[in-house]
């Protein structure tokens, strides 16, 4: 299968999660995709014209959240079927990288820049399960010894 013919699920939440996301655009935009994030203002902006699936919000440290959303990650990845899951953060991550794994999905996760020296509870989450822990600082190694380091996506 070539490059272009992969189908990408891009799944995180809005604001600095999903702008991650988004400058990995020479990577996704020759890809059939679909984004799933918060039904906020700055995703329906930022993704005007993409394909966008809503997940519940709030999300962090929420039980009835991840439930809701574990339900929706069943749903919307049976409905369809990327080949490639791919998270910058956060808590929507999770569900999808579990039930993706589940599904024997590609998992690639990115660990937001801010976390210099220190791991994200969605990051210690989703290190577990990741096929590809991409990290932005040298340092950060230190903490997720498997993580590839390629510096920083700003």
């Amino acid at each position: 299968m070539s490059d272009n013919r992969i189908k990408v699920c891009l799944v995180g939440s809005s604001g600095g999660h999903l702008n991650h996301l988004y400058m990995l655009k020479p990577f996704w935009e020759d890809k059939e995709r679909f984004w799933a994030t918060f039904d906020k203002e700055d995703s329906r902006s930022l993704l005007a014209g993409e394909k966008i699936y809503p997940v519940y919000f709030p999300s962090n440290r929420s039980l009835k959240a991840l439930i809701i959303n574990t339900f929706r990650a069943i749903k919307i990845l049976r409905k369809e079927k990327p080949d490639l899951i791919i998270s910058a953060g956060a808590a929507p991550a999770v569900p999808f990288f579990y039930i993706g794994k589940l599904m024997r999905k590609k998992l690639i996760y990115i660990e937001p820049f801010d976390r210099v020296h220190t791991r994200s509870l969605t990051g210690k989450w989703c290190y577990k399960v990741a096929d590809v822990f991409i990290v932005q600082w040298e340092e950060m190694k230190k903490v997720y010894p498997k993580a590839v380091c390629l510096g920083s996506i700003y």
